[in-house]
Order: structure tokens, then C-alpha cells, then sequence
């Protein structure tokens, strides 16, 4: 994270301590309710540098049309009282004594962002139908709204930083982690994939978008000035990103976590990606996902075309059945999944492993030390990258062995200097120097009739070679002349003590 200072991490981790103080302790609560204050500013921030504008222009008395806070009085469905628009906005409210704009913002502010989703201000607005305001007290609402008034919201890459800390928080109170992939790991596989600014990117399993965040942020990093056209820009913000989430505290974190990066509509919805809800083909050109690969689902629930791929209960085949349906012809695929994908035996793995290096191109597996998702699970993981071509394209796959990730390997995962990661992303995009590696090294190619031989194993350890030293050990005679000479020694020292204390 680079983007964040000493400073902002002081007054993030004030405002967090506000909540905490103020009873609620549940991280994933704190960062909800606070992503709901997030977005009562940002409305607010939006309208009024629209207004400065018109009053540049000289329309400073004009309602703008497109205003989400209007002129006169708002209805509240709610209270069945009319409220006037001023008071809804952040730079009102603020001024108000403790009591009034905890019933303010809890009574009306809150039920008027809820009842936005008919608007369709946003993606994130679409998802606030269930959600619930949790702060019960006024003075911790004043202080959170101090915390909050202090960050300049209008630096979209800041905010960004910003919320991926508060994620990291998250993730380090032990509360909700399995939410958060390690944004390292994330990163690299977005360097490996390298996104372009025409791709329509997806992750069926969101969370909280660290995938679709990353490649944002990539894809402004790479195409900073070709984003500046209206056609490129407007993609970007719209129809670039993709995300399924079945969670609709997911779905609003992650819909607040891609507006921060200038994603301000993308296509994220509520649904089960492995269900009939489900009925995406042939679209997407890259998919990114770390799926849960610890579940199983009932036939019943499951689409039926993944089913046909492999017929299984298990999700972490059904995702990958699923990202082969989702792709369209030449679409890119980086997946995290356990090994026991790569090497399990059961009819279901083998119908998949054989899927990928028969009809579409397997480009590569990536083996992470099982520490990568400590303290929340110690499973030994891999990085299948692979493109749709629904044809025998699979000529040979480059396999790495990852060792360290630039963190310990242990629940503290402290950060050390060896790193993997560098030498993973350096490689792939220079895969023709790979050709004469040896399996004794850490990366090398393994021919697509061999894997095929080995039962379409995917395992590293299947075609590594591991070089181990000779041992040389002493002649039986000599080892037999030790044990007499040390037992010589034993004899001399008993009768030494019997002589002296023994008599």
C-alpha cells in the first residue's frame, strides 16, 4: 500500500477505536457501518462540486438535475414525516448538537440512502435494502463523523488505500478473515495476467472485490492516458467489472471498496454463481477468483451444464467447471485452488484436470506454501492459470515451486526477505528462457503427454526432481572401534568411583 501515510493510518485507526469503544467490536460490523458513512459523504462531496461548478457558471440557484439532494422537503416512508433535503447532507448534519444528528442520520439520513436503490445512484445503493445502523450512541456517532470529516474523500486513490488498511484491520482482528485473500498473492496474479483496458473482468466469488480492485487499479496504473477518452473511461466505470456474491455485506463492502477506485457502477450482483441464477457463457475475458474450496453442494442447487463437465458435490471443481462456461473463446483464467484439486483421484478431479490440459490451454500451476493463508487456514494452495480455446492446445506446462512470499510462513506472518513473487512474475513473461530448466530447479516446463501419462496429475512433486547429497558413513570396523573405546572410558570412570567413594 503505498498511498497511505502514518497520519491517515492514525486517524483510520482512531475512528475504528470509536466504534470499538462504542460496543461495537465485530470488525465486519465497524467496516460496514463505517461504508455506510463513507457513502452519505461521497453523495454529499459529488453534489457539491457539481454546485461549485454551476455557480461558476452562474446557475448557483439552478437545481441541478441529476441532484440526489434536492430543493424543499424529502417524504420519509419510514417516520411518515417530511424532512427538508438539507438536512440529509453531510456537510449539514456535521454541524448539528450530538443529539440531533444521531436522530438525524439514524432516522432519516440512513432510511434516505436505503431508499436510493430505486435511483440506482450507484451499485452500492442497489445493496442497502437489509442494511441495518448499529451505532447506538450519540457521542460515538460524533466522533466517527469527526474521524470521517478529517479524510479527503475526493482523492479517489487515497480513499482507496484507505479502505483497503481498513480491510486489513479487518483481517487482523481474526474476525471475518476468510473474506480477504492476501492482497500480495492478489497482486502478483494480477501482474501475471496483466488486464487490458478492453478485458471484461469477473470474479463469480466477490467478497469484498479484492480481484476486480487490483485490476483496477492496475489497468490506471498501465493506461493512465488513454483513460482520459470518454469511451474508455465510461467502460471502466461500467461494464469492465463483474462480481457475484451470495453475502449482502459483500456485496455492499465490495461495491464501496470498487467505488473508491473510480469504479463507480459496475455489474456486481446477488447470486449464487454455481445456481440457475447463474446463466452467464461465453462472456468474460479474464477471470480472477479465490473460491471457497472448502464446501459441497447438493446436486439439486447446481447448474446443470457444470455438472456435465464434472459431476461432483465438491465447489472447488464446480468453480473451475464454471470459469471454463464463463470465458469467451481466447478469455484468460487465474484461480487460486487447494492441491487437492491437482492430484485428487476421484472420477470428478480427473474429468477436470483432463478438461484442462485436453481442451483448453493449461499454461501454467503455481505451488504456495501451505503457510500463504495463516492464521485463518493452514491448506496448501496453488495458482491454476489457464485460456479458453475449447481445443487440444495444451502443449506443455510451466510449473514453479513458490518457497516464500516476502511474509513468515507461520500464524504471525511477519515480514522477511525472501520472496518468491518477483522471480514467479519475471518468468512468466519470459517463459521461452524457461525451455532448458531443469526439474532440480524451482520453475520448469513438464510436456503435456507426460501429465497425461501420470494420470493428468498436476502435482509438482509428480516431476520435480530433488537432488540429494550422498551420505557417507564409516566403515562398520571403525563405528565398532568407537563404541569399545567409549565403553573403555565408562569402565575406567566406574572403577575411579568406586576407588574413591566406595571403599
Amino acid at each position: 500500500m503505498s498511498g497511505i501515510t502514518g497520519k491517515i493510518k492514525s486517524q483510520v485507526d482512531a475512528i475504528w477505536m470509536s466504534f470499538w469503544t462504542g460496543g461495537i467490536t465485530n470488525s465486519i460490523d465497524v467496516l460496514e457501518q463505517m461504508t455506510y458513512l463513507f457513502f452519505m459523504k461521497m453523495l454529499d462531496d459529488a453534489q457539491l462540486d457539481k454546485e461549485a461548478i454551476a455557480v461558476k457558471m452562474g446557475m448557483g440557484d439552478v437545481e441541478l438535475p441529476d441532484a440526489v439532494f434536492k430543493k424543499g422537503l424529502w417524504h420519509n416512508p419510514d417516520t411518515d414525516k417530511d424532512v427538508p433535503y438539507k438536512n440529509l447532507r453531510w456537510s449539514e448534519f456535521r454541524h448539528f448538537i450530538p443529539e440531533e444528528m444521531f436522530n438525524t442520520v439514524r432516522f432519516d439520513v440512513f432510511t434516505f440512502i436505503k431508499h436510493l436503490n430505486d435511483a440506482k445512484t450507484s451499485a452500492y445503493s442497489r445493496f442497502m435494502n437489509d442494511a441495518v445502523f448499529l451505532i447506538q450512541q450519540p457521542r460515538t456517532l460524533v466522533k466517527v463523523v469527526e474521524g470521517i470529516n478529517e479524510l479527503d474523500m475526493n482523492d479517489r486513490d487515497t480513499m482507496g488505500d484507505v479502505y483497503e488498511y481498513v480491510l486489513g484491520k479487518m483481517a487482523a482482528s481474526g474476525t471475518n478473515g476468510q473474506f480477504r485473500s492476501p492482497r500480495h498473492i492478489i497482486r502478483m496474479m494480477v501482474e501475471l495476467m496483466q488486464p487490458r483496458l478492453d478485458d471484461r473482468i469477473c470474479d463469480p466469488a466477490m467478497g469484498t472485490a479484492g480481484f476486480d480492485v487490483t485490476c483496477a487499479q492496475y489497468i490506471k496504473e498501465h493506461y493512465q492516458q488513454e483513460l482520459l477518452k470518454k469511451q474508455n473511461s465510461q467502460h471502466f466505470r461500467t461494464k469492465m467489472f463483474s462480481g457475484f456474491d451470495t453475502d449482502p455485506k459483500m456485496l455492499r463492502i465490495g461495491s464501496m471498496n470498487l467505488m473508491l477506485n473510480g469504479v463507480d457502477d459496475p455489474d456486481v450482483r446477488a447470486q449464487d454463481s454455481l445456481s440457475n441464477q447463474n446463466t452467464c457463457e461465453g462472456y468474460y475475458s479474464l477471470i480472477m477468483a479465490n473460491p471457497p474450496f472448502s464446501g459441497t453442494l447438493d446436486y439439486e442447487v447446481v447448474n446443470d451444464s457444470l455438472l456435465t463437465l464434472t459431476r461432483t458435490k465438491k465447489t472447488e471443481l464446480l468453480f473451475m467447471s464454471l470459469f471454463i462456461r464463463m470465458l469467451e473463446l481466447g478469455g484468460r483464467c487465474a484461480s487460486i485452488v487447494p492441491d487437492g484439486v491437482l492430484f485428487g483421484t476421484s472420477t470428478a478431479h480427473l474429468a477436470l484436470r483432463k478438461e484442462l490440459v485436453d481442451h483448453q490451454h493449461l499454461q501454467a500451476i503455481i505451488s504456495m506454501p501451505s503457510g500463504v493463508f495463516k492464521p485463518y487456514a493452514g491448506v496448501s494452495t496453488a495458482i491454476i492459470v489457464f485460456t479458453k480455446t475449447n481445443a487440444q492446445s495444451t502443449d506443455r506446462v510451466w510449473f514453479y515451486d513458490m518457497k516464500a512470499d516476502g511474509f513468515s510462513l507461520d500464524d504471525k506472518r511477519n515480514e522477511i526477505q525472501d520472496n518468491d513473487i518477483p522471480d514467479i512474475i519475471e518468468r512468466f513473461h519470459n517463459l521461452d528462457g524457461e525451455a532448458e530448466r531443469s526439474r532440480k530447479d524451482q520453475s520448469f516446463f513438464v510436456p503435456a503427454q507426460e501429465i497425461r501419462d501420470n494420470d493428468y496429475s498436476l502435482a509438482i512433486n509428480k516431476y520435480k526432481e530433488v537432488e540429494r547429497e550422498k551420505v557417507v558413513y564409516d566403515a562398520p570396523e571403525v563405528i565398532l572401534g568407537r563404541f569399545e573405546q567409549l565403553q573403555n572410558e565408562i569402565t575406567e570412570a566406574m572403577n575411579e568411583f568406586k576407588t574413591k567413594f566406595m571403599k
